[in-house]
C-alpha cells in the first residue's frame, strides 16, 4: 500500500475522530439551556441533538468547500499532507484539553488556527490565502458580537410581548417551547460544525490526489455527519453546566431566547459559508439575553475565563500545530 493511502486513511481516522470531539464538546450549545431549565431530561436532549446534529451536517456544504479552498493554499506546501495531520493532532489536543477543563473554548478556532500554524511552519505565509483567511477570522470575531446584539433585541421584544401575562404560566408555556428550539439549535450546529472536518477530509484527498474538483463527496458528509452526532450522543456534562448555569440563571424564556437568537445568527453564516463558532455564538447569545434582563442577572467573570480562552485559542493552537509540524516532518 501506497504512503498516499495510509496517510489519507489516517488523516479520515484523526478528521472524524476531531468531529466525534467535536460533537461531545459543543453537545452544551444545543442543549445547555434545555436541560438547565428542566425542559428536557439530559438523555432525551441528547437524543434531540444528536438526530438534529446529523440531519444539519448532511443539509449543507458552504462551510466545507471554506475550510477546503479559503485558508491555505495548497498548491504553494510541498507536503500538504503532513500539514492536514499536524493540524487535526493539534486541534484534537486544544479541544481535549478545554473539555477537560469545562472551558466552552472554540473548536472552529482550534482547527482553523491550526491548519494556519502548520501551514505557515511549512511553506511560510505564502501559503495562507490571505483574502479568504481574513474574511473567515472576520466571521468569527463578529459572530459572537452579532449574537449578543440579536440576544439582547429578541428577549427586548419578548420581554414586552408577554409583560402582563402570569409568569408561571408563561415559563411553563416557554417551557414547552424549549424542546423545539433545542431542536433548531441542534440543526444550525450540525450546518456549520460538522462541516469542518468535511472541509478537512477534502483537503486531504486534494493533497493526497485523490479528487481534483474540491467538491464535498457524499460519503464525507455522511461520514462526519455520523461522527459529529455519535459524539453529541456522548454529552459533554462539563461544558453543559458552564453553559446553562455559570453564565447566567436560565429560565425557560431565557432559553427559548438565547436558542432563537444563536440559531439565526449561525443558520446566516451557514447560508454564506462562513464557519463560526458555535461556542461563541451561544454564550454571546445568553449573555445578550442576561443583559436584557437584567445587568446583574450576568456572572460576568464566567464571561471574561471565556473571552480569555477565545482570544488565546487561535495563537496557542498555531503554535501547537507548527510545532507538531516540524516533528513530523522529521519522521514522516
Amino acid at each position: 500500500m501506497s504512503t498516499s493511502y495510509i496517510t489519507l486513511a489516517f488523516t479520515i481516522i484523526l478528521a472524524l475522530s476531531f468531529d466525534f470531539i467535536n460533537g461531545f464538546h459543543d453537545t452544551a450549545n444545543a442543549i445547555a439551556t434545555a436541560v438547565s431549565t428542566k425542559a428536557l431530561t439530559p438523555r432525551r436532549a441528547i437524543m434531540i441533538a444528536s438526530l438534529m446534529n446529523f440531519i444539519g451536517a448532511v443539509a449543507f456544504t458552504g462551510v466545507a468547500k471554506t475550510i477546503a479552498k479559503d485558508i491555505v493554499n495548497l498548491d504553494a506546501i510541498p507536503n500538504g499532507a503532513v500539514v492536514i495531520l499536524a493540524a487535526l493532532v493539534s486541534a484534537i489536543a486544544w479541544n481535549l484539553i478545554t473539555w477537560y477543563f469545562g472551558i466552552p473554548s472554540s473548536s472552529s478556532h482550534a482547527l482553523i488556527g491550526s491548519l494556519a500554524g502548520a501551514a505557515i511552519a511549512a511553506a511560510g505565509t505564502a501559503s495562507i490565502n490571505f483574502k479568504g483567511f481574513i474574511s473567515i477570522i472576520e466571521s468569527l470575531i463578529l459572530s459572537p458580537i452579532l449574537a449578543f446584539g440579536v440576544g439582547y433585541i429578541v428577549f427586548t421584544i419578548i420581554k414586552q410581548i408577554f409583560k402582563n401575562l402570569n409568569l408561571s404560566k408563561t415559563n411553563r408555556r416557554f417551557r414547552r417551547l424549549q424542546a423545539v428550539t433545542a431542536a433548531i439549535q441542534a440543526f444550525a450546529h450540525g450546518t456549520n460544525d460538522a462541516q469542518k472536518s468535511m472541509g478537512i477530509i477534502t483537503m486531504a484527498l486534494v493533497s493526497n490526489g485523490f479528487d481534483k474538483s474540491g467538491n464535498i463527496p457524499l460519503w464525507v458528509q455522511v461520514c462526519c455527519a455520523t461522527a459529529m452526532a455519535l459524539g453529541t450522543s456522548i454529552g459533554g456534562w462539563r461544558i453543559i453546566k458552564t453553559v446553562g448555569t455559570q453564565i447566567m440563571k436560565i429560565k425557560p424564556v431565557n432559553g427559548v431566547a438565547a436558542d432563537l437568537s444563536s440559531a439565526l445568527v449561525i443558520f446566516g453564516a451557514s447560508k454564506f459559508g462562513l464557519p463560526v463558532s458555535t461556542t461563541h455564538v451561544i454564550s454571546s447569545s445568553i449573555m445578550g439575553v442576561g443583559t436584557a434582563y437584567r445587568v446583574k442577572a450576568v456572572k460576568w467573570n464566567t464571561g471574561k475565563r471565556m473571552i480569555i480562552t477565545w482570544f488565546i485559542t487561535l495563537p496557542i493552537a498555531a503554535s501547537i500545530s507548527a510545532v507538531i509540524f516540524m516533528l513530523m516532518n522529521i519522521f514522516i
